[in-house]
């Protein structure tokens, strides 16, 4: 929620203010990932932000005007950078001119996007509305660690345009890396080979990334359809098999492929803002988590859209997005 309101707050020039952030979570109120979004849209936007503190549970921001330059945001911990990248984004594709950003923190960790999805599924959709950006991973930096760096050029343009995602026609390419980090490379190979289990003719490799800090393990199974791509993830953690995060990754993707949906889980809650930026389009999804009703909440209360969600084949789902 607070992503996507700065992000909408800085592109309409509207402020708000929000209460009981992560109110519900065992430690409460901003972590240094949400602070760094928060510090970054006020650089940006020469806004101005009020309990813009660790641990802050309320946050009042007004956004001022935008402003493209060279930026350069270092979240201090693994958390996402590709959030990070996520949040200012819209914003500098509406900015007075173009940007250089350089983004350091965690660029594989879990409940986030990993760089490669960045640059190989979100990207490309948003290409597809008119985006003009580009981004390029400097050094990976897995969860607890961090110390990844991620850079972009963003050059503003005259705007996103509506577009459907309706077709992702044949599966082209079937791709499955496991960077790895500082362990042992047998973790990796056990990895892979689980999720070479579902995928037994697909492009496969254990990705060593050394040296670099920290130590990470993650499996990434990626889908190049011929109008349409997904990438699915898993990380490794304490107490899990590395066969079982191989499977897990594998089994997402096995169950993108096998209901016929356009757009994955993570892909249909990024391509809300856009869209509705753009003022319309519309694509099939898998059957959406709570982050998506939680967003379109969010968006409905700063532009003039409507969303719709109607059921479609093979209990997919049609999301919707217009004027109303």
């Amino acid at each position: 929620m607070l992503r996507t309101a700065l992000s909408l707050s800085m592109v309409t020039g509207q402020a708000f203010r929000m209460v009981h952030i992560r109110g519900q979570r065992r430690k409460p109120g901003l972590m240094r990932q949400h602070l760094t979004c928060v510090k970054a849209a006020c650089e940006i936007s020469s806004g101005t932000a009020v309990g813009a503190e660790i641990g802050s549970t309320e946050l009042t921001f007004d956004p001022g005007k935008l402003r493209g330059g060279d930026y350069h945001f270092a979240i201090g911990t693994a958390g996402s950078t590709g959030l990070l990248f996520q949040t200012l984004l819209p914003a500098l594709l509406q900015a007075d001119g173009p940007s250089r950003l350089r983004l350091e923190g965690g660029t594989h960790n879990p409940l986030a996007p990993p760089f490669e999805f960045l640059e190989r599924v979100f990207l490309p959709a948003l290409r597809r509305m008119g985006a003009d950006a580009t981004i390029r991973l400097v050094e990976s930096g897995f969860a607890p660690a961090g110390g990844g760096v991620v850079g972009s050029n963003i050059i503003p343009g005259a705007g996103l345009a509506p577009c459907d995602f309706h077709q992702r026609g044949e599966l082209q390419r079937m791709v499955i890396r496991v960077p790895i980090r500082n362990l042992s490379a047998a973790i990796g190979q056990r990895m892979l080979e689980a999720a070479l289990e579902k995928f037994p003719g697909a492009d496969a490799a254990v990705d060593v990334r050394e040296p670099g800090p920290g130590r990470g393990v993650c499996c990434l199974v990626e889908a190049d359809f011929e109008h349409a791509a997904e990438l699915t993830s898993g990380f490794g953690e304490q107490g899990v098999t590395a066969e079982r995060i191989g499977a897990r990754a594998a089994k997402a993707m096995h169950d993108f492929i096998g209901c016929g949906a356009v757009v994955g889980r993570q892909l249909a809650d990024q391509l809300l803002l856009p869209l509705a930026l753009a003022g319309g389009g519309s694509f099939t999804t898998m059957a959406p988590d709570a982050h998506v009703a939680t967003n379109i909440a969010v968006i409905e209360r700063f532009l003039p859209v409507k969303f719709r969600i109607t059921e479609a084949a093979r209990g997919t789902r049609l999301i919707a997005v217009s004027a109303p």
